[in-house]
């Protein structure tokens, strides 16, 4: 859904993006990819969100690195 840059969204307008993002978001699409695909900032998207209730989901994700499973207390295999 491609928003105009700039123009405000109020009303029954908001309520519908505002939906929308939130099932979106709740999907697993990242506050980042909603605010390209529909022109508006990072920002923007966010308080939409969070005029929403959505909860947010913490930054970055699970990460595991090599480095950090060979600090596991065991030996790894160039010892």
């Amino acid at each position: 859904m491609k928003l105009d840059k700039g123009k405000r969204i109020v009303g029954a307008d908001r309520a519908a993006v505002s939906e929308s993002f939130a099932e979106r978001y709740a999907s697993g699409e990242s506050i980042r990819s909603l605010a390209a695909e529909s022109g508006r900032s990072y920002g923007f998207v966010q308080s939409v969100l969070k005029d929403a209730g959505v909860t947010f989901r913490s930054r970055g994700g699970a990460r595991t690195s090599q480095k950090a499973e060979s600090h596991s207390g065991e030996p790894d295999a160039t010892s």
